[in-house]
């Protein structure tokens, strides 16, 4: 860990708030098999971040990973006139604790191939720093040595559900079961983590969370999804662990 993390977690003590850890209660139904997916009780995953465009349109999603940094898909192409949103429950709802910060900075990963989407992570620096609340706070990332091997159990967020002809107000959540090598969909990479049902490509950017040691920690970022949101479709995460170092580095000088 290094020492802008360790000052950085010193910070947050001091905030009463833990990483990977949600204020409200946190309910999951199916947890630990696959699910079809369901609304999110509110403010149950405080790292989920929406980016939207300079006219207000949501695009993608991404996870605050300390104050002043939000991770997500490189395929996202967030811009400094992107908006990221924190505490939002609903996407039309004005009756909301919501934080609209500026972008300042977008790190993609210097590996990113668009082509094969491979490598598919970017960091955001944000122009302000995010209100920590009971509403807003971060996930953990995961160690480089960090390992989510097959079967293990997951949950993904974001803003469309499977069958659902337009994206919903509400927040979503899946569970999931990560898979092996033969069920992922793409040419495997152990850059990349598959999981048994899809997330909709709508939510590109948003987490893979899972628990480790009692904590919710940020497994994957999604990438690759089905484009009709269909649960037979293993999704595709960047697996986080692989670009811890480059993660610490770009956050060290900026």
């Amino acid at each position: 860990m290094t020492l802008l993390w360790i000052l950085a977690w010193l910070t947050f003590i001091g905030t009463g708030y833990v990483y990977g850890v949600p204020a409200f209660p946190t309910v999951i139904p199916g947890y630990g098999k696959i699910i079809g997916g369901g609304e999110v009780l509110p403010h149950s995953w405080p790292w989920q971040a929406s980016l939207h465009d300079s006219t207000g349109f949501y695009f993608c999603s991404g996870s605050l990973i300390n104050l002043y940094w939000v991770l997500t898909a490189a395929h996202c192409n967030v811009r400094t006139s992107t908006r990221v949103v924190l505490g939002a429950q609903y996407l039309s709802s004005n009756a909301q604790s919501i934080q609209t910060l500026p972008v300042a900075k977008v790190f993609t990963s210097p590996t990113y191939n668009p082509s094969t989407l491979s490598n598919d992570i970017a960091l955001i620096k944000l122009a302000s720093p995010a209100q920590l609340s009971n509403n807003v706070s971060p996930v953990c990332l995961p160690e480089t040595s960090d390992n989510f091997p097959p079967g293990t159990s997951c949950v993904t967020s974001g803003r469309t559900r499977y069958n659902a002809g337009n994206t919903p107000d509400h927040l979503q959540q899946a569970a999931l079961r990560l898979v092996t090598i033969v069920n992922c969909p793409l040419n495997w990479s152990s850059d990349l983590i598959c999981a048994e049902a899809s997330s909709c490509m709508v939510d590109s950017g948003g987490p893979l969370a899972c628990q480790k040691s009692g904590v919710w920690t940020l497994a994957g970022v999604a990438t690759w999804g089905s484009s009709i949101c269909s649960s037979a479709t293993p999704g595709v995460y960047t697996r986080v662990s692989k670009f811890r170092t480059w993660i610490d580095r770009i956050i060290a000088a900026n």
